[in-house]
């Protein structure tokens, strides 16, 4: 929940410096619903792409304050996040509702950004490979074979906290991650990126982007402004 119509000034100086020199890995950007429509115009023909932050599982209806798949499509977005931890967290999603949006990000076009990971206290108890490989299996629908997607592997404990897991933490999870992908998917499961996203910063950015089956950032906090956006996407 950030982002007025000021921060498309930040939006503006990001998209000027990858015109400049372009990144090595494609750029989105994930708004405020608010902000979609008018992102979507400001970066038309810049490269960067726009994405929603969560949608409804149904087309339409009497869900007030909600947003379907369909809606999102409209307003200009191409991708959206789904399951985040924020939401499972706030909100009590489950993974079947998140494997329901995801099926409606297929249904509607969208390509969804699929987001899974531990909490402090499950990783202390050494469950994070349960909870990781529970969640991807259940917030997955069998819709995704032979479409466009992504997973976001987020550690819930290094969100926003500076901390992040180490390099051999994180290449293990993923991994993991790209095995279970594989088994279900095929070569589906095998060519879809496995983001990584918790406290990442242009300091440790080059060393996560190239760590074994990281295949992007999932970036939160830096993301806010093109002064500490851009380095991490020179690190890609």
């Amino acid at each position: 929940m950030h982002g007025l119509a000021a921060s498309l000034d930040e939006v503006r100086a990001i998209a000027a410096a990858l015109d400049e020199q372009s990144a090595g890995a494609r750029v989105a950007i994930c708004p405020p619903a608010t902000l979609i429509y008018r992102m979507a115009e400001t970066l038309a023909g810049s490269g960067v792409a726009v994405g929603g932050q969560d949608c409804r599982a149904e087309r339409e209806g009497a869900f007030t304050g909600c947003l379907s798949a369909e809606m999102l499509v409209d307003a200009g977005a191409s991708m959206v996040i789904l399951g985040h931890s924020e939401r499972r967290a706030y909100y009590q999603e489950t993974s079947a509702q998140v494997a329901a949006k995801t099926e409606a990000a297929c249904r509607a076009g969208l390509e969804p950004i699929v987001c899974v990971g531990e909490s402090a206290a499950e990783r202390a108890a050494g469950r994070e490979r349960e909870v990781v490989l529970g969640q991807l299996a259940e917030s997955l629908p069998d819709a995704l074979a032979g479409q466009a997607f992504a997973i976001a592997y987020e550690p819930v404990w290094a969100i926003g906290s500076g901390r992040t897991p180490s390099i051999d933490e994180i290449e293990l999870v993923h991994g993991e991650i790209r095995a279970a992908l594989a088994d279900r998917f095929g070569q589906t499961g095998l060519g879809a990126p496995i983001l990584y996203g918790g406290s990442v910063s242009g300091g440790n950015a080059a060393a996560i982007l190239a760590a074994k089956e990281v295949g992007g950032a999932l970036v939160g906090g830096a993301s806010l402004t093109a002064t500490q956006f851009l380095p991490i996407l020179r690190a890609a």
